[in-house]
Order: structure tokens, then C-alpha cells, then sequence
């Protein structure tokens, strides 16, 4: 058997990652090859590229590096065409991946998309292109399988590959000496982002954010991890203009580390909120995006939801507060950020709907794929 796995950014690469390894114990002669990432290729995917080639987002920022990005996927067609896999599975990056699946599927090859795109959230008559693309959608959240019904998707819940991942309680004392945090005094993990338009948008907010924080909490200290060395200039600018002097320590990667150290986290809407969710860690999302990318979003109507973080989507009741655009502010994010330091009850209202969510998505997702993927083929 040879499976073709085409992931988009750091998180499609965990998932990617899992879904081999679950793949393999079904299928141990299985060949992988793909758009990889570290984890991938560690997990034995021989890689045609690199996830950094799909690791932009918005509609503003995708524009200036859109002819590389159809030379790449050109590219995938001609090769995986050629190559003609098993099977062909998309994870996440629909933009990227419905288009070379439709094709590929045109010719045969069998297509899976793991992730579904959020029809949900907006842009919902991407049904119809999801429907033409792929044969099977692994959807990681429960409530989404309904929302293909009657639309001839194939659509199963699998459960979130995350939730088996974190479900190893690490204590804050443990995390702390581990990334060589004070012991004493509260600690805010600040998270503005893995890319560099994030950082763009909220470095400096969060920043300041930390400094309000600081004149209010006495021995506070702040922790940031760095995605990739290219982005922590641009974190300590900002910590340097807006939070000069604070006990604050930026490391490399080991973003659940600094989570599992806070007591509570400051950070951007995206993956990581799930992640911080299931580490059971209070916090505060803020997020921008650029003006037009914005604008076009609020203007069209392609937004079809009121709270955007995943925490709040997947919880009976939203607790997390959020925080958008010109909202995210140091005068907005502090008292949010300062009551989850000091109100034990508000900290419970959230970390009681985080257990709930965490007992729904822990299910074995990948092996649920894999014997989704192997009955899709009539393996």
C-alpha cells in the first residue's frame, strides 16, 4: 500500500504524524509520501515539500505567494498522478487540498480529507466543492458530521488526536523547572501566534497586556514560546518597547511546556487554544487579522459565527473570553487575564467545560481514521 498525506502547517504534521503511525500498525509494508514536517518524515513520510510552503493565512497575506503555491500543487498533482497512491489524504488546508483532491479523484485515486474545513463557521456552500473532492471527511469535532448530511459527504467523527496526546497530567511545579521558571509568584505563558503575521498583529498588545499585568500583580512572570528563531526578534522588540523589565523568559518551542507552567494563558485564536484546553489551562484569546482580510470577512457576511475560539465552540457554554481586532487591547485583555489570576471561580467556569470537552474528543482518533481509511478501500 502507498498512501499520499498532503499537510499545510504544524499542526496537519502531528496529525499527520498519528494517522501514519496508526496506518502502519494496520498496513506494516505501507509506503508514505507527502507535504511533510518534521514529525511526518520522523514517522517515515518521504517528503515532495515542506509544510512552510502552505504556512501563510488570510486572504491579504495568501495573495502575494499565490503563484508558488499553485506551482506547488500543480506539482503534487503531476507527481502523485503519476505515482498513483492508494489513497490521497488532504490534512486541513482546504484552500490547498479540495482542489488536488477533486483532481486526483478525477482520475481514480481514492481521496480522504482529514480536518473539515469549518463549513460551519463560513463559507458554507464549500459543501458542494467538498462533496466533489473527496470520497471520505474524518472530522475531528463532533457537531460537524451533521452538517454534511444530505449532501452526500461521507463524513465521520473520529475524535481530536490531541486529546490522547495531552492527557498525561504534567504538574506547573514540573513545567516550571523544566523551562527553569521562579517557583514563586503567579506566571502568565504568553502565546501571540506561530506565524509571523500574528506576531505582526498582536505581539505588541499582548506585550503591553503583560506590563498592565505587571503593575497589578506583584512577582508575576511571563513565558513565550518561540515557534521558529526567525520570529523571536520581532516578540523581544515588543517586549522591549511596550514591557521593558519584566521577569519574562522566551524559549524555543516547547509552547505546552509553557503552558502546563502558567496559571493562566494570554493567546492567539487557532490550534493552540485546543491544545491549552486540554492541558486544563484557563485563558484569554485575542486575535487580528489584517484590515481587508477583516473587512471582507464583515462586509461579505462569510462569517457565520458569534465566538470563534475552538474552546468556546466545542464547550455547553462559552467561558473564554475573546477578544477581536480593535478589541485587543491591554485594556480589554488585563482584567480578563487578572481575573483568571485571582477569582477561583472564574477560573472554574472554564476548567469545568474543559473536562467535559476532553472526555468527547478523547476516542482514539487516529485508529478511528485508519479503520476508516482501510474500510474506505475495502482493506
Amino acid at each position: 500500500m502507498r498512501f499520499a498525506l498532503i499537510a499545510g502547517e504544524a499542526s496537519g504534521d502531528l496529525l499527520g504524524a498519528a494517522l501514519i503511525a496508526a496506518l502502519r500498525q494496520r498496513f506494516p509494508d505501507a509506503q508514505f509520501v507527502g507535504l511533510a514536517g518534521p514529525r511526518m518524515r520522523a514517522a517515515g513520510c518521504e517528503a515532495l515539500g515542506g509544510i512552510e510552503q502552505l504556512s501563510v493565512m488570510g486572504i491579504g497575506e495568501v495573495l502575494p505567494k499565490l503563484p508558488a503555491i499553485l506551482r506547488l500543487r500543480r506539482f503534487l498533482y503531476r507527481t502523485l498522478r503519476a505515482q498513483r497512491p492508494d489513497c490521497v489524504i488532504g490534512i486541513d488546508a482546504p484552500d490547498f487540498n479540495l482542489g488536488l483532491e477533486r483532481q486526483l479523484r478525477q482520475h481514480g485515486i481514492p481521496t480522504v480529507h482529514m480536518v473539515s474545513p469549518t463549513i460551519w463557521a463560513w463559507r458554507q456552500g464549500r459543501v458542494k466543492k467538498i462533496a466533489q473532492a473527496a470520497d471520505l471527511v474524518l472530522c475531528l469535532f463532533p457537531f460537524e458530521p451533521q452538517f454534511y448530511a444530505g449532501h452526500g459527504v461521507d463524513a465521520r467523527y473520529i475524535g481530536h488526536p490531541l486529546a490522547e496526546e495531552l492527557a498525561a497530567p504534567i504538574a506547573r511545579e514540573a513545567a516550571r523547572a523544566q523551562l527553569g521558571l521562579p517557583m514563586n509568584g503567579p506566571c502568565v505563558a504568553v502565546l501571540p501566534g506561530s506565524r509571523g503575521v500574528e506576531l505582526k498583529y498582536l505581539a505588541a498588545s499582548f506585550a503591553a497586556t503583560a506590563a498592565w499585568l505587571a503593575n497589578r500583580v506583584e512577582n508575576i512572570c511571563f513565558v513565550t514560546p518561540i515557534a521558529k528563531p526567525s520570529l523571536r526578534a520581532v516578540m523581544a522588540q515588543a517586549m522591549a518597547e511596550h514591557a521593558p523589565g519584566l521577569r519574562w523568559q522566551l524559549c524555543e518551542g516547547q509552547s505546552r511546556a509553557a503552558m502546563r507552567a502558567a496559571d493562566a494563558v494570554l493567546l492567539a485564536s487557532g490550534t493552540a487554544t485546543l491544545e491549552c484546553l486540554l492541558l486544563d489551562r484557563p485563558m484569554v484569546v485575542g486575535y487580528r487579522l489584517s484590515a481587508f482580510t477583516a473587512w471582507l470577512l464583515g462586509t461579505v457576511g462569510m462569517l457565520k459565527i458569534r465566538k470563534v475560539s475552538l474552546p468556546n465552540l466545542l464547550s455547553a457554554e462559552p467561558v473564554v473570553p475573546e477578544f477581536l481586532q480593535d478589541a485587543v487591547t491591554a485594556e480589554n485583555l488585563g482584567p480578563a487575564v487578572l481575573a483568571l489570576l485571582t477569582d477561583p471561580a472564574a477560573r472554574q467556569r472554564q476548567l469545568a467545560q474543559f473536562g467535559a470537552v476532553r472526555t468527547e474528543l478523547k476516542r482514539d482518533a487516529a485508529e478511528n481514521a485508519a479503520a476508516a481509511i482501510a474500510q474506505l478501500l475495502g482493506r
